[in-house]
């Protein structure tokens, strides 16, 4: 099983965002929410939120990691919810 958790790592993430309308992402692991104003994903380069107006998922291949979103896309946001913890043990041994 770690084999997977190491490959999905060291999958190729990719965004991309054609004149604001479809979004192509890769590297996801899962669809955490979504309605037609926001999007939440679980990738492996951290929490992706997609804010916009009419988003839907066009095509959603879990199994490959990909996603296409349709609708006026607004906002693209990542948060490292993984990386913090790394980032906090690193800084706290500095400051001990």
């Amino acid at each position: 099983m770690e084999k997977k958790e190491n490959n999905l790592d060291d999958k190729k993430s990719l965004l991309s965002l054609e004149n604001r309308k479809k979004l192509v992402i890769t590297g996801i692991v899962e669809v955490i929410s979504f309605n037609d104003e926001q999007i939440i994903l679980n990738t492996n380069l951290g929490t992706l939120n997609i804010k916009g107006i009419s988003l839907k998922m066009n095509k959603l291949d879990v199994q490959n990691g990909q996603v296409i979103i349709i609708g006026t896309v607004n906002s693209c946001i990542y948060s490292n919810n993984h990386l913090k913890k790394k980032r906090t043990g690193m800084i706290s041994k500095m400051f001990k």
